[in-house]
């Protein structure tokens, strides 16, 4: 399979919301989504930033209806008041936005930031927009969640969380990208379950030059690292664009499976055209993820009106 942005389908009077749109594959996701007709919703941190990058993408598609929110996924207080600001149906949420392998720092509400903002942020919005799911469409809801394959270095540690006892910041990262998949797939267990008309997908994007990657370095200040990250970026990774690719093709794709993991299939996986994959072993452990679930749920006091999985298909079986 080749697939790329002109194979999306579209996407006229749809709604989609994507996190961190204003920068990196969030922006370069919006820019083809509006391309093809969406309604997109851009939730970004800086609404001032956001806009910029509203408009670069109506620099390209004049026509483009774009709309954006402040939306601070570290901050619960402003997850709920994006969430209670939105009163419109949506199509697909696009869980996007992310740090990565950062100094030990804490969210508003006291989580470290990657397990905050990566995984916590997005389950209480995710939770918080279940009832805006267009359930009733002709087309399922889609959830779809932004992983990386730095997930399958990481595991869950329950004891320590929030890396108060000892913080690396690529194993907090691994943490939090591993915490993304294993949601992906219980929330999809969960749909299952209660028998909705929406999926639950996990992607990655492979190696992709955005400045995620130069996060970690500038807040370190390692002009060292940053000026190795910014080489490796130039030699080796694929375009923003083409790291979008996956998580376009899990938003639109008919084809596309709930509880299903798709990244780029080209050499080991860091570039290419989007495929179903297998995620690590330590993804598909149910009883981790309902543990998380648990944790998640207390931590963010956000519940889903959801029942617990009870004997479905396993939606996240290997491909």
């Amino acid at each position: 399979m080749s697939w790329t942005a002109a194979d999306v389908p579209d996407q006229s009077e749809r709604t989609i919301v994507v996190t961190g749109a204003n920068s990196g594959i969030g922006l370069e996701a919006t820019r083809e989504l509006a391309r093809n007709g969406a309604r997109v919703i851009m939730a970004c941190r800086s609404a001032d930033r956001g806009e910029r990058a509203a408009r670069d993408v109506r620099y390209d598609a004049p026509e483009a209806d774009l709309r954006v929110e402040a939306c601070d996924l570290g901050d619960l207080e402003s997850i709920r008041s994006f969430a209670d600001r939105l009163d419109e149906s949506v199509d697909v949420l696009i869980n996007n936005a992310g740090v990565m392998a950062i100094p030990r720092s804490e969210t508003a509400d006291g989580f470290e930031t990657q397990f905050g903002v990566n995984h916590l942020g997005h389950f209480a919005l995710t939770g918080l927009l279940l009832e805006n799911l267009a359930t009733d469409s002709d087309q399922p809801a889609r959830v779809v969640t932004v992983s990386s394959g730095v997930h399958e270095r990481g595991e869950i540690d329950f004891d320590d969380l929030h890396g108060e006892r000892a913080y690396d910041p690529w194993g907090a990262y691994a943490q939090s990208k591993l915490a993304n998949v294993l949601f992906a797939y219980e929330l999809e267990r969960r749909f299952l379950t209660a028998g909705l008309n929406a999926d639950s997908v996990a992607v990655h994007p492979g190696y992709a030059n955005t400045n995620l990657q130069f996060r970690g370095p500038e807040r370190q200040g390692s002009r060292l690292r940053l000026a190795a990250m910014k080489l490796m970026n130039a030699v080796v990774a694929q375009s923003a664009a083409a790291g979008a690719l996956p998580t376009l093709y899990a938003a639109t794709a008919p084809e596309v499976e709930g509880g299903a993991y798709y990244g780029p299939g080209g050499l080991g996986n860091m570039r290419g055209s989007p495929e179903r994959q297998a995620s690590s072993d330590r993804s598909y452990d149910e009883e981790t993820a309902r543990r998380l679930w648990a944790v998640s749920r207390e931590l963010t006091g956000v519940s889903y009106e959801l029942p617990r999985p009870t004997d479905v298909p396993d939606p996240s079986a290997r491909p």
